[in-house]
C-alpha cells in the first residue's frame, strides 16, 4: 500500500498564510497539515509515498526534509513529482503526472489541505472493499462535491455544485478527498478516463469528474466509507483555519478556543450549547416557515429605518413608539445608554460583564452577593443606593448569572422609592418571561414608564423568544428626548429585514411564546430536581432559563468544562474570572428541551465531581 498526496496549488484564498509557504504548511495549533498527513500514514505502516508539488516546490521539500528522516519515516519512502504549470492547472493535471506511480500499487490518495484523524487512514486500509472513497454525512458547513450512496454503500452519483440541491441533503455524503485505489481500478478504469477525460476538457479541471463518469458507469466499482464530521477538515482560508484549530485543539486550549467564539456554533453542530442562552421551545415551526417563504424579499430589499422598527416593538409591548427604540441585540443599547450614564451606579455583583463594561464615564458601586448565596432584595438595594448617594442603580431581573428574582410587589416599591431619591433604574427584564407564570410580569407597560420617567427599561428579544440570530433588543422609557438620543446613536439600518419581519408577524405567534415559556418554567424546575440529586452540586434557585451550580467535590469549573467539551460535545459557561466567582468552582447551565438536559445529566452522573 503507498500513499499520494496533491500539493501543488497555490492556496491563495490563505492570503498571508502562503504567502511564503505552501498550502500545506499552514499550521494548525503548532503542527503543520503536511506534518499531521505524513505521521497519520507513518502510523498506519504507508511504506511509499509521492508528493505532487508545484507552488513553491522546494520551499516544501526542504521543510519535509527538515522535520522527517528515517528514524521517524519507519521506513517509508518519499518521492516527488513536480506539477511546473500549477498556476494553469487544476488537480486533474496534477493527479495525471503521478499516473504512473498510481497503477504500480494499491493506494492512498489524499489532498494536502485536509486535517483528520489518523484513525480514518486505519479505516480506509482495513476495510475488505478495494475501492473507497471517504464521505461524510452532508453538514451545512460543508461545501463543494458531494456523493450518493445506496444500501450496499456503492457511490450511484457524484454531485458539483452545479447540480447541488438544498433540499435535499439529508441524502447526500461530503466527499473527504481522501480515497482508497486498487491497483488494478486505477490502471483498468482510473486511469485511462482521466486521460481520456483531461483530453476531452483540458487540464483545468478536477479528478472527481472522472469518479463521476467512472460511477455513472458503474455503480458497484466504488464504495463510500462514512466518517463523522468531527473527523476532519478542509481548510481553504482564515476562517476554516479558525474552525479547524477549534476542532482539532486538545486540553485546556480547545476549551479556551471555545470560549473565544461567542456563537458560530453551528459550525460544530454536534455540540451542544449549554453555555449560551436561548429559548428552545420558540420560535415554532410554523413561524420559521413564514420566515423561509418570504427569504428572498427579506435579503434582496432594504429594512425600514428606526421608526418603523418602534411601530413594530411598540406593537408588540403596547407601547407608544416614540417611547421606544429597538437595537441590533439588547448590547447595542447596552452601549448606547452606557455612554449617556454618569455619577454614581449601583451595580449588584455578579452581573452581566457587559453593563459595567460600557459604563465608562460612571463610578461602580459594588453590591457583593456572594456572601448571601446570590440572594438579594429590593431592601438590600435600597440600602446600598441610600448610602453611596448613587445617582443610577442597574437591575437585571431574574439576575444574569445568578438567577436571582425580585417580587412585582418588591419591584414596584423599590421604583416608588427610586423616584422620590431622584435615581435612574435601569431594569433589565431578559430573562422575565421564563419565571413562573403566576410571578412572571413586566415592566413594559405605558402607563407605569409615564409614572416612572427615571425608569429605563430593557429587554432582549434574542434570549427570551429564540432569535439570537436576528440580533434584536428594546430599550424603553417615557422620556421621549432620551429615546430619540439613543435612537441617533445607532445606524439607520441597524435592524436587518429578516429581524423586521419577525417583529412585524410576532402577534400571530404571542400565545405560542407564553406556552413556550410555561414549558421552559416545567422543564427548569425538572431540571434543577434532578440536578440537585448529583453528589457534590449545589443548584442554585432560578427563576430565568439558566441555572448556576457550585462544584463541592475535588473538581474544580474548568476541569468539569473541558471533560464536558471533549469527552461529551457538551459546552457549559465556567463562570471562573467573573467577579465573585473567584473560587473556581462555580458553572452556569442553560435550560434547553427535556431530551438535551438529560445528555447533560447522564453525562454529570458519570463524573466524579
Amino acid at each position: 500500500m503507498q500513499a499520494l498526496i496533491l500539493a501543488a496549488g497555490m492556496g491563495k484564498r490563505l492570503g498571508r498564510y502562503t504567502q511564503d509557504a505552501t498550502k500545506c504548511m499552514v499550521s494548525v495549533n503548532g503542527k503543520t497539515l503536511i506534518e499531521y498527513a505524513i505521521e497519520a500514514l507513518v502510523q498506519n505502516n504507508i511504506k511509499k509515498l509521492v508528493i505532487v508539488v508545484g507552488y513553491k516546490s522546494q520551499v516544501l521539500i526542504d521543510f519535509i526534509s527538515s522535520k522527517f528522516n528515517q528514524d521517524n519515516l519507519n521506513g517509508m519512502e518519499i518521492q516527488y513529482v513536480d506539477n511546473p504549470i500549477y498556476d494553469k492547472t487544476n488537480n486533474i493535471y496534477s493527479l495525471y503526472l503521478a499516473c504512473q506511480e498510481l497503477i504500480k500499487d494499491d493506494t492512498i490518495l489524499l489532498e494536502s489541505d485536509l486535517i483528520f484523524k489518523p484513525e480514518i487512514l486505519s479505516d480506509l486500509i482495513n476495510s475488505p472493499d478495494k475501492n473507497l472513497a471517504v464521505v461524510s454525512p452532508f453538514e451545512s458547513w460543508m461545501d463543494g462535491t458531494c456523493a450518493l450512496l445506496d444500501e450496499q454503500r456503492n457511490i450511484t452519483g457524484i454531485l458539483d455544485k452545479a447540480h447541488f440541491n438544498w433540499y435535499e441533503t439529508d441524502s447526500y455524503f461530503k466527499t473527504v478527498n481522501i480515497y482508497k485505489f486498487s491497483a488494478e481500478f486505477s490502471k483498468n478504469y482510473y486511469v485511462p478516463f482521466l486521460e481520456a477525460y483531461q483530453k476531452a476538457f483540458g487540464r483545468n479541471e478536477y479528478y472527481e469528474q472522472v469518479l463521476k463518469v467512472v460511477s455513472f458507469l458503474s455503480a458497484s466499482t466504488l464504495k463510500g466509507l462514512p466518517v463523522s464530521g468531527d473527523d476532519w477538515y478542509e481548510i481553504d482560508d482564515p476562517a476554516d483555519l479558525n474552525i479547524a484549530e477549534n476542532r482539532f485543539a486538545q486540553g485546556e486550549k480547545k476549551l479556551e478556543m471555545f470560549q473565544k467564539r461567542f456563537g458560530g456554533y453551528w459550525r460544530f453542530p454536534k455540540l451542544k450549547d449549554f453555555c449560551y442562552l436561548v429559548n428552545p421551545y420558540f420560535p415554532p415551526a410554523t413561524m420559521i416557515q413564514e420566515l423561509k417563504a418570504n427569504f428572498e424579499p427579506l435579503l434582496t430589499q432594504y429594512p425600514s429605518g428606526a421608526a418603523q422598527q418602534s411601530l413594530l416593538a411598540g406593537k408588540i409591548f403596547n407601547l407608544l413608539p416614540e417611547t421606544v427604540a429597538v437595537g441590533n441585540g439588547a448590547a447595542e443599547l447596552i452601549a448606547s445608554l452606557g455612554e449617556k450614564l454618569s455619577g454614581k451606579i449601583v451595580v449588584p455583583y455578579p452581573t452581566f460583564n457587559e453593563y459595567p463594561e460600557r459604563f465608562i464615564n460612571s463610578e461602580i458601586v459594588p453590591l457583593d452577593t456572594s456572601g448571601q448565596d446570590f440572594n438579594y432584595t429590593a431592601k438590600d438595594i435600597l440600602q446600598v443606593v441610600e448610602s453611596s448617594q448613587a445617582h443610577a442603580l442597574l437591575l437585571i431581573n431574574p439576575d444574569n448569572p445568578s438567577g436571582n428574582f425580585i417580587e412585582k410587589q418588591e419591584m414596584l416599591w423599590l421604583c416608588t422609592e427610586l423616584k422620590k431619591l431622584k435615581v435612574t433604574l435601569i431594569f433589565d427584564e431578559s430573562f422575565i418571561d421564563f419565571a413562573e407564570k403566576e410571578r412572571r410580569y413586566t415592566l413594559l407597560d405605558e402607563k407605569f414608564l409615564a409614572e416612572h420617567p427615571n425608569v429605563i427599561v430593557v429587554k432582549s428579544i434574542s434570549k427570551s423568544y429564540g432569535v439570537p440570530g436576528l440580533r434584536l433588543g428594546v430599550l424603553a422609557c417615557s422620556n421621549k428626548d432620551y429615546i430619540n438620543t439613543i435612537r441617533k446613536k445607532n445606524t439607520i439600518w441597524n435592524i436587518n429585514s429578516f429581524a423586521e419581519y419577525y417583529l412585524q408577524i410576532y402577534e400571530k405567534y404571542s400565545k405560542t411564546y407564553s406556552a413556550a415559556c410555561d414549558r421552559i418554567a416545567q422543564e427548569r424546575s425538572r431540571f434543577i430536581a434532578e440536578l440537585s440529586k448529583i453528589n457534590n452540586l449545589k443548584v442554585y434557585p432560578s427563576q430565568a432559563n439558566f441555572i448556576i451550580c457550585r462544584l463541592e467535590g475535588k473538581m474544580l469549573a474548568k476541569e468539569l468544562a473541558l471533560h464536558l467539551l471533549e469527552k461529551h460535545n457538551i459546552f457549559i459557561k465556567d463562570l471562573t474570572g467573573k467577579k465573585c466567582f473567584d473560587s473556581g468552582r462555580y458553572i452556569r447551565l442553560a435550560v434547553r428541551d427535556e431530551t438535551d438536559n438529560n445528555a447533560l445529566i447522564g453525562a454529570l452522573r458519570g463524573i466524579d465531581l
